[in-house]
């Protein structure tokens, strides 16, 4: 890969787990999400590029800070999970089920979702700062690292 290349994937994996807080947002206003966001880390935009690239990442940012990356967007995706299960994740309903849910419930679901996006909040802010990190450490290489 290029400089420009990484520079931008860099970049894009900040805008896709911005954007992915933004339909989060919105799930948590009322809003209906069309497509949510992948659970694992290896199923995002970001992490088919990252894991792909994955031996050249290392040999340019160095072993530690590929695996803080990787750690940090692990959790992320982990974290990211109890709220797609409560947000997300249509459970079948019988009957008597459907009968009795109410939007007590609903907004249960809600405030717990609440919950689990202040630490989200804190995960993006970590993956956010480490992937500036990453950008700023691409940019002061020298050209010839690179293909």
């Amino acid at each position: 890969m290029t400089k420009q290349q990484i520079l931008d994937a860099i970049e894009n994996t900040k805008h896709i787990h911005l954007e992915q807080m933004q339909k989060i947002e919105s799930a948590l206003n009322g809003k209906s999400i069309e497509k949510p966001t992948a659970l694992g880390k290896m199923e995002c935009e970001c992490g088919e590029w990252l894991y792909a690239n994955k031996q050249e990442m290392i040999a340019i940012l160095g072993m530690q800070f590929f695996e803080r990356l990787d750690k940090q967007h692990e959790t992320w995706h982990l974290d990211y999970v109890s709220i797609y299960n409560l947000l997300f994740l249509e459970k079948k309903k019988g009957l008597f089920s459907k009968v009795l849910s109410s939007i007590n419930k609903d907004s249960m679901k809600i405030d717990k979702a609440k919950f689990y996006y202040v630490q989200l909040k804190k995960d993006t802010d970590e993956l956010l700062n480490t992937a500036d990190a990453a950008f700023r450490r691409v940019t002061a290489l020298s050209n010839t690292k690179f293909k």
